[in-house]
């Protein structure tokens, strides 16, 4: 076998200079991913590298030598960095390997056609050495594809960063430069999501889509953080409610900005997602805070120092109580407060008579100072409630601390009307 291929060396090499030229017209005619990126002179030029590579793998295997791999791994590398399609480079490769065969049959027939039986054992080897180069090439290929992939990750994490932590003006160079590359028009509807550290994983790798978790039409670019994962939602027509249901499956306490219309407010729409985090329950399972939701809470949350005085001032009697009478004081309170005023709701919620509960209320009165029919007095005290549900939940709660259980939060029942407890008298 190895006179035959050495007689026929240079016919074979005419021969597959021709079929070269015939795989680049039928890729480029039947392939679209190669015209969109190689000309036929570059496409030609590649199908007979790889044709040679074959043909002297051939040759190598023929006489028991190792098959050289560099070149099909140097083509692997090259066509993932230009972004060809595996699918498509393998194809032609298999195509080759069959027009090799083909082109060696023609050239040994033209030699000597009483040495094409002598050519059989031959087959094996070539399918061989098409197996190697063709894992070499693929290996290369995944294995670049996966490296540009971490880049472009990590990149547009860079990206998001700028955006979210507001590097420069908001309306600056810097934010207008990265929503570009990041896809986003440069006016718009946008939201910050920020989820609790812990929390289950986004859909979604860092700066990628929100996958089949996102309604139509809502795009979301996720960040992984230390300290939790971070959603920048492309709205679109949706209402911001719609990202209640994207975060639903996840099981997960959130925080959610109000709507901004500049990339460049991002930055600030993040410091609202996480304050509104804050004001999420830590117990009670998951929850989706919506800022505007909670806007007298989030302002409580948001001023730590004032919070522990507003407790201490309103509050500080009932705080000072034995544990149960405070906690069945604040959590009246609480529900009273959910209940917009309504003393007999509260008291279905609390499963005691109406009287308890207004007994409790002018406890609660007396002790604080405050008259529930002064709507004055009531913001202090559901602000003073506010700051203690939010000490509560804070993650660094000293052991002393009181620790009322939060009240509870299901929809008002209709009908419901805001009214004082029975006035003393």
């Amino acid at each position: 076998m190895e006179r035959i291929t050495e007689e026929i060396r240079e016919d074979l090499s005419r021969r597959i200079t021709v079929t070269a030229d015939r795989l680049a017209d039928r890729t480029l005619a039947e392939d679209p991913a190669y015209c969109a990126l190689l000309g036929r002179a570059e496409l030609r030029e590649r199908i007979r590298l790889g044709l040679r590579q074959c043909v002297e793998g051939l040759d190598r295997g023929i006489r028991g030598l190792p098959v050289e791999l560099a070149g099909a791994r140097a083509t692997g590398t090259l066509l993932a960095e230009q972004g060809l399609p595996l699918a498509s480079l393998l194809r032609t490769y298999r195509r080759g390997g069959r027009m090799v065969w083909q082109t060696l049959n023609e050239a040994v027939a033209a030699h000597d056609p009483a040495a094409l039986p002598r050519l059989l054992p031959a087959a094996a080897v070539l399918w061989d050495v098409l197996d190697q180069l063709t894992d070499a090439m693929a290996d290369a290929y995944r294995g670049t594809e996966t490296a540009r992939r971490d880049r472009d990750q990590e990149r547009r994490a860079a990206l998001l960063d700028a955006l979210l932590d507001g590097a420069g003006p908001p309306d600056g160079p810097a934010a207008v430069d990265a929503a570009d590359r990041l896809g986003l028009p440069g006016r718009g509807r946008f939201a910050v999501v920020v989820l609790a550290p812990g929390a289950p994983g986004a859909p979604g790798s860092p700066g990628g889509s929100g996958g089949p978790l996102a309604p139509d039409g809502l795009r979301v670019l996720w960040r992984i953080r230390a300290e939790g994962e971070i959603g920048l939602v492309e709205l679109g027509h949706h209402p911001l409610e719609s990202v209640r249901e994207l975060l639903g499956p996840l099981g997960a306490r959130a925080g959610v900005s109000p709507v901004v219309e500049s990339p460049g407010d991002l930055a600030r729409a993040h410091r609202l997602a996480a304050l509104a985090l804050r004001t999420a329950p830590a117990s009670g399972g998951p929850c989706t805070a919506l800022l505007d939701e909670r806007l007298p809470t989030a302002l409580v949350a948001s001023q730590a120092e004032l919070a522990g005085r507003l407790r201490q001032v309103v509050l500080g009697p009932v705080l000072a109580l034995p544990a149960e009478d405070r906690r069945v004081l604040l959590t009246t309170l609480g529900t009273w407060l959910t209940c917009q005023g309504s003393t007999t709701y509260a008291a279905q919620r609390l499963y005691c008579h109406r009287n308890t509960v207004s007994n409790r209320l002018r406890r609660l009165e007396q002790l604080t100072g405050r008259t529930l029919s002064d709507p004055a007095h009531v913001v202090e005290l559901a602000l003073a409630h506010a700051a203690v549900l939010q000490r509560a939940n804070a993650p660094a709660t000293s052991p002393n601390s009181p620790t009322p259980p939060t009240p509870p939060t299901a929809p008002t029942p209709a009908g419901t009307v805001r009214r004082s407890p029975r006035p003393r008298g």
